[in-house]
């Protein structure tokens, strides 16, 4: 099996999020601070410098920074979108889009949200879609919504996609493809570092029909078909075959905050994978799952897509399913407590590094009906002490917000503009996915 050193990645997510303008995101996760990430990851591949574009209807922009029950959280996420144009986001989530994730420059350019897609995809058969579903988002905080693709791993309704796909949903809707069956899902957890969610549908009475996988690796050489919903339109999914051309692929995915993050042991394929194929499943010859979308290039006529070995999403599932959680595995939604963060920068963009010129961090907008407005708090207001716990800037305090869960009693102290010191214990609340 060929295997390559890692490569750098201008890498967008394979999903498709339908914003005000806004296109993919990957956003890295900080706590509950709602710091946002780009809105289209640019990937670099060895000697030429291809874009990547998200595997499913997600990408990353850039957006205000919310902290902890703060908004949501920081985290990176492809989540292609309408085109738009790029500008920025308001009420502390991501805002810009670019296309559908191929154009990652700040005048979203490139292909600039064309539905170029390879002469040899096609609608997939019923067959190819068995199993898979699509998925559509709510962003209540960031007023957006966005779309992906998903694998139904239990009759039961257990389903897995990309973390991209869903972060900072506050709703979930997800679409049987084979019959058109609609569904609420819950967030059962999430493995950010390998870019994983695990959903559960709602009000499930009958059995689904769940997709048979191969966890034995696939080879150089090997012919698969890559199908998702493309460009996240919500129609039939759409099938693109191609060839295995390296396996143990490492990539770094950058966003245009300067931030990045690193994917692993993936498939490289050269199937014609797009925005809205996030979350989708990687099918062998047999029709068996043998990986499921999650990137791919952009800014070049041959695409080079990336792909999660199915063994890997199963390691999550395990892992989240057992309830317990780890460095890299979250379970269930995040505390929420409300409040948008002034960035070092003073105009509340930025990844949640909220400062003041003292102790403490600078409250620059108040979320109605949370935490933070229960408390009585507002823009001006400057945080000192969560739960008993000085904070000093935005990461204080999105690791404080953190550490509780949804529904725990906490102590929130501030000192407002006229600089007398307040106090309120409030019920934090539950976050978007984080």
């Amino acid at each position: 099996m060929a295997q390559h050193a890692p490569q750098t990645v201008d890498a967008a997510p394979a999903g498709q999020a339908a914003h005000r303008g806004r296109g993919g995101r990957w956003r890295r996760r900080t706590g509950a601070v709602l710091a946002t990430a780009v809105l289209a990851v640019p990937v670099t591949l060895g000697t030429s410098a291809a874009a990547a574009a998200p595997a499913t209807p997600q990408a990353p922009v850039a957006t205000p920074t919310t902290a902890a029950g703060l908004l949501a959280s920081s985290a990176w996420w492809w989540t292609e979108t309408t085109p738009y144009g790029q500008q920025p986001g308001y009420g502390g989530g991501p805002g810009a889009g670019s296309g559908y994730g191929y154009g990652y420059g700040s005048d979203g350019s490139s292909t600039d949200g064309e539905e170029s897609t390879s002469s040899e995809t096609s609608d997939a058969t019923d067959e190819q879609s068995t199993g898979l579903v699509l998925i559509s988002t709510e962003l209540g905080y960031d007023e957006g919504e966005a779309a992906g693709s998903g694998i139904i791993l239990g009759s039961d309704g257990l389903v897995v996609t990309n973390h991209h796909v869903v972060e900072g949903a506050t709703d979930i809707e997800v679409t049987i493809a084979t019959t058109g069956e609609t569904y609420a899902a819950t967030l059962l957890g999430a493995d950010d570092t390998h870019d994983v969610a695990v959903l559960q549908l709602e009000g499930v009475d009958t059995s689904l029909s769940a997709v048979d996988t191969d966890t034995a690796g696939v080879s150089v050489g090997d012919d698969v078909t890559a199908v998702g919903d493309a460009y996240g339109d919500g129609g039939s999914l759409t099938a693109a075959p191609g060839v295995v051309t390296a396996t143990g692929e490492s990539i770094t995915v950058s966003d245009e905050m300067g931030g990045s993050e690193s994917l692993s042991d993936l498939i490289e394929v050269d199937a014609d994978i797009v925005p809205g194929d996030s979350g989708g499943a990687l099918l062998d010859t047999d029709g068996d799952v043998v990986g499921m979308n999650v990137a791919a290039s952009s800014g070049s006529a041959n695409v080079t897509g990336y792909v999660i070995p199915i063994s890997t999403v199963l390691d999550v599932v395990d892992q989240v399913e057992s309830g317990v959680e780890s460095a890299d595995v979250t379970i269930g939604y995040p505390a929420f407590l409300g409040v948008e963060l002034a960035s070092a920068t003073g105009y509340g963009y930025g990844s949640g590094s909220g400062t003041t010129t003292g102790p403490g961090v600078t409250v620059s907008g108040v979320i109605d009906d949370t935490a933070a407005a229960e408390a009585g708090l507002t823009a001006g207001d400057t945080i000192t002490s969560f739960d008993g716990t000085s904070v000093t800037d935005a990461d204080a305090l999105s690791a404080a917000v953190a550490a509780h869960d949804p529904g725990e009693e906490v102590t929130v102290t501030w000192t407002d503009s006229s600089g007398t010191s307040q106090s309120a214990t409030v019920t934090l609340g539950t976050g978007p996915v984080a």
